[in-house]
């Protein structure tokens, strides 16, 4: 590990404030040794919730399983402060897990703006997962914030069921001085496009004293809005269920008790800081009849040497002789600049990152003097067939392991 320490990320960001960030070139070590297309896989850790939402004939039991694993799809990025690498345009990534039951493959199919989609697919057809990600990056003086535009759209085939949902807004706070820490707020909403029915859940922004760190709350409510269930919990450790009579009641009577914690204590201005607050209590308060529907893995014994890595994001990098010799060279996992990081070679690994970028420059001067445009190998432009929303849509024909004409990006 590198400590950013060591560098004035300041003189990098000062004339960035309010602007996006996706053509500002940073220095390697304040990445971690991962792609974003990488990153994007995280996702599919938990991806048990789905086979189970695909198992249930109820589907308001089905959208609580969706419910969750739209949540436990943000966990990851809990105390992950390494930026991801920029795909190069036509980059690639592939990931079959057999004991998870799923394979994905990925595709940076723009470059300005940057657009990562991915496709993934359960390996018994009982569901197709898929999106297209556009982070817009903005620098805010103290923080950076990435609000993930794009729809994410989960088929569950044998329901002939389709969900679709957009993931919160992430901050990143103290970036110049202090403790890098992490939020999530802003509202995500997903719809079940079949029945109608709809899940709004509230990721809440930090409150001054941490009561509302970390904190998700919502309903599951049919199309006339009558609520049916009432979903609670943090994103960064579960998520829970409850009668929504019962949780109105519950939050009625916490609202008093702040209210009357709030009377008593005078906030001064010292208190006001971008320091990371400390969470009113570690644990959630289980209301009683709730019912469990996710709970995050504990994180390996080293993972604080490892980027803060999860156990499903440590082996996202690995790749055999075999492997080598059937994925296309577009794949990340081929890309010199992330293996040398992962060696901890940081010269090396922002040697190689330069030469890469000016490649990518050089090719697409190229395509421009001879009035080429960029043709994407994997997915397709066009409407999302259920919100209607413009998305990349995943063209088929990926493993038939027959890859020609690849660009030569590394």
């Amino acid at each position: 590990m590198f400590s950013r320490n060591d560098f004035s990320i300041w003189s990098i960001l000062r004339k960035c404030i309010g602007m996006e960030l996706s053509k500002i070139t940073m220095p390697v070590v304040f990445n971690e040794p991962l792609s974003f297309l990488q990153r994007l896989t995280d996702y599919m850790e938990h991806t048990y919730l789905i086979h189970k939402a695909s198992s249930l004939a109820d589907p308001v039991e089905g959208m609580q399983c969706v419910a969750a694993f739209a949540v436990s799809a943000v966990a990851s990025q809990w105390e992950r402060t390494g930026k991801p690498f920029n795909p190069l345009l036509g980059e690639t990534y592939e990931l079959v897990r057999d004991d998870l039951g799923f394979r994905l493959i990925s595709e940076q199919v723009s470059h300005h703006p940057p657009i990562s989609a991915f496709h993934a697919e359960g390996l018994n057809n009982d569901f197709i997962f898929h999106g297209s990600i556009y982070p817009k990056l903005k620098f805010w003086g103290k923080s950076v914030e990435a609000e993930p535009k794009g729809t994410i759209t989960l088929e569950l085939l044998e329901h002939n069921e389709a969900y679709t949902w957009t993931n919160p807004t992430c901050c990143v706070h103290n970036i110049i001085v202090g403790k890098l820490w992490i939020e999530q707020y802003g509202n995500v909403e997903i719809t079940n496009h079949k029945t109608g029915d709809k899940c709004v859940l509230n990721f809440k922004p930090c409150s001054l004293f941490g009561k509302e760190l970390h904190k998700v709350e919502g309903y599951i409510q049919d199309k006339s809005k009558k609520k049916l269930r009432a979903l609670y919990g943090k994103w960064t450790e579960c998520l829970y269920s409850v009668d929504p009579a019962t949780f109105d009641a519950y939050k009625k009577n916490d609202k008093k008790n702040t209210e009357e914690k709030k009377n008593s204590k005078q906030v001064s201005a010292s208190e006001e800081s971008d320091e990371m607050p400390m969470p009113d209590s570690e644990s959630v308060f289980i209301i009683p009849r709730s019912v469990l529907l996710w709970r995050i893995a504990p994180r390996p014994p080293n993972s604080a040497q490892m980027y803060n890595f999860t156990s499903f994001a440590m082996v996202l990098n690995e790749v055999d002789k075999e492997m080598e010799s059937v994925i296309p060279k577009t794949d990340c996992k081929l890309r010199p600049d992330i293996r040398a990081m992962e060696n901890g070679e940081i010269d090396q690994a922002s040697e190689e990152k330069k030469q890469l970028e000016e490649k990518q420059r050089a090719a697409r001067k190229n395509r421009s003097k001879l009035e080429e445009d960029w043709k994407t190998r994997w997915f397709h432009q066009g409407p999302n067939p259920y919100s209607g929303a413009q998305d990349w849509l995943y063209s088929g024909s990926y493993w038939d392991r027959n890859y020609f004409n690849l660009p030569d990006i590394y």
